[in-house]
């Protein structure tokens, strides 16, 4: 007799596909738990894959460093925008070192800039003047033709400033070039038609205009930005890269967290007793499927962490709540699932079709819930920054995973222990014992 399987949309589970997903669930545990470096054939350097323990946490959780940065080799004070500038290159700079838990004061009066970020979790002596090296040299602005050549770098750009193109209405950033910039520019535009110039704030492109025509006389525009904010925040990145000044840190001291020491020993404790709770209840009041409800969070939750652990995103108390909200959607799905097939058999459907029912029936509800939180977190993460991009980031991942585990794992999971005769008896899927035949 040929084997049964439970499946929807080309998807099958047979008795070993349990073990299967355990079995990744269990190497994420170890990974989470211990790490792991990774050489690669052709590269000196090995990717570090880092444990759920090597997290980075943010200020509020751990603690950090305060620097005062001033201009290096200028005299006076810098104008408002070319402290804004100042302040939107070293913004860029931590966003690209994922460096979510910052807090950023410019003080134009003085010419001073006050920043706050946290340690690195690699930290050991906590030495404030070590912990800027992280953050390096400020701000290097290249315009790229498309083999990578370098046409034009700050010092060529006098000017740029955010307007509206008057014969579209459109945000438009404009350019003021130096004599020597004009020159450089004339050339390289008058080669490159057709073909986009590539802005470059250190290593991270900033725009890619395409070059429509030859531009001479040391004036030009880039247009098709999508809102004014956007054309902002590129002429500020800029001007940041023209700035007269090199910044350097005058001072530097260390923080500590605003929660206090032992804050994340409590929200750790807190938060096992939770997780515990939970599976407790979902396997009481949900049978089977809550065991594998339970074995799915364990899943998700651990995918979270080792997508924060990995590219060492700061974990903020924003970060935590992401985390927790898509967690308790996980709980939620399966929750829905569980609810539908005890239904289903209390109807008096056999076992394979109350499964297959209550996937279906309950899929439209979880995946809305899920996209439409989604698209949320996706807004948070390209139109915020700092603790919110964090949230976002964790949110994202967290109802990304929701989705493979809540729906995708635990569909397959519980499809794979149906086929066992000793878990066909239906009270173990929730129906009611009065009911069962025997």
């Amino acid at each position: 007799m040929a084997k049964r399987s439970f499946s929807r949309a080309g998807i099958k589970a047979r008795p070993r596909t349990f073990f299967v997903v355990v079995g990744i669930i269990i190497v994420g545990i170890l990974l989470s738990l211990f790490g792991m470096t990774l050489p690669l054939p052709g590269q000196t350097e090995p990717i570090e894959l880092y444990s759920v323990s090597e997290i980075r946490f943010g200020i509020d959780i751990r603690g950090g460093v305060e620097a005062v940065f001033a201009p290096r080799d200028y005299d006076g004070v810098p104008s408002s925008n070319d402290m804004d500038s100042a302040r939107s290159v070293i913004e860029l700079r931590m966003d690209n070192l994922q460096i979510f838990d910052r807090e950023i004061t410019v003080d134009k009066n003085n010419g001073r800039i006050i920043v706050r970020f946290p340690w690195r979790s690699d930290e050991e002596d906590f030495n404030p003047e070590a912990a800027l090296i992280e953050l390096g040299e400020m701000a290097r602005l290249t315009f790229r033709d498309p083999d990578g050549e370098v046409v034009l770098d700050g010092q060529d750009v006098a000017e740029s400033s955010a307007g509206f193109d008057p014969n579209t209405n459109q945000p438009v950033v404009s350019l003021n070039l130096t004599s020597e910039g004009a020159v450089k520019f004339a050339e390289a535009t008058g080669r490159l038609i057709g073909e986009p110039i590539t802005i470059m704030m250190d290593e991270t492109v900033i725009s890619a205009p395409v070059v429509r025509t030859q531009i001479t006389g040391g004036s030009a525009s880039i247009e098709n930005i999508g809102s004014t904010e956007e054309a902002i925040d590129l002429a500020e990145k800029i001007n940041a890269g023209a700035l007269p000044f090199a910044l350097q840190a005058i001072s530097s001291s260390s923080i500590s967290p605003t929660m206090g020491q032992g804050a994340l020993d409590v929200m750790l404790m807190a938060g096992l007793i939770a997780f515990m709770l939970i599976c407790l209840f979902m396997i009481m009041v949900y049978r089977l499927p809550g065991l594998v409800a339970s074995i799915a969070i364990t899943g998700q939750a651990i995918g979270i962490l080792l997508a924060i652990a990995i590219p060492q995103q700061t974990l903020t108390l924003q970060g935590i709540a992401g985390i927790i909200l898509s967690i308790g959607m996980g709980v939620d799905a399966n929750i829905i699932i569980s609810e539908r097939i005890k239904e289903e058999l209390n109807n008096g459907y056999t076992l394979q079709t109350s499964l297959s029912n209550g996937f279906n029936r309950a899929f439209s509800a979880v995946i809305d819930g899920n996209v439409t939180v989604a698209i949320a977190a996706v807004i948070l993460m390209i139109y915020g920054s700092g603790t919110m991009l964090s949230f976002g980031y964790s949110l994202f991942v967290g109802v990304l995973l929701n989705c493979l585990t809540g729906v995708l794992a635990s569909r397959m999971m519980i499809g794979s222990l149906s086929q066992f005769k000793p878990l066909q008896k239906t009270w173990l899927y929730g129906k009611r014992k009065v009911a069962e035949n025997v």
